[in-house]
């Protein structure tokens, strides 16, 4: 118990509020900190225009500055799993999405992850289970198939 008191700041109090913060945390069920109440969830895509944009900005500076080892390395991650090629892509892909009943984070997911049926879906976001029939997420899926598919 003195090493969980250590890792937690000291007292069993501190245990207490990390413990209850824990349990008022939980993706699965859209329970997240205060901090993201009102946070955007970016598609990887968005991330990686971005980051392109942030490498070709410094390239064009008059002294190029090496860019961070974290930096590369989350962009050529982006770069692998960036399913939206294009803006109007992504535009696309977001207004679509938005127009369903799906939390902000669920939708992040789904567009990210790009599940191939309902049932992969559903596993990898267990928020989706009690609000959509395995035919409406169907659809939602052959959507974003066709944006991926056609762009």
């Amino acid at each position: 118990s003195s090493g969980i008191n250590a890792e937690y700041g000291g007292s069993m109090t501190a245990v207490r509020k990390q413990i209850k913060l824990e349990e008022d945390e939980d993706a699965a069920q859209l329970k997240f900190p205060s901090e993201f109440k009102n946070a955007d969830a970016l598609l990887i895509s968005e991330v990686h225009m971005l980051l392109k944009v942030r490498k070709e900005q410094n390239e064009e500076m008059d002294e190029d500055q090496e860019l961070s080892a974290v930096f590369n390395k989350t962009l050529e991650y982006t770069e692998k799993f960036s399913f939206y090629q294009n803006r109007e892509t992504i535009k696309a892909v977001r207004e679509n999405l938005q127009s369903k009943n799906l939390h902000k984070f669920e939708a992040a997911c789904l567009a990210n992850l790009c599940p191939d049926n309902y049932e992969e879906a559903k596993a990898l976001i267990p928020s989706l289970e009690e609000k959509f029939d395995d035919d409406e997420l169907n659809e939602m899926l052959e959507d974003l198939k066709t944006f991926k598919d056609f762009q």
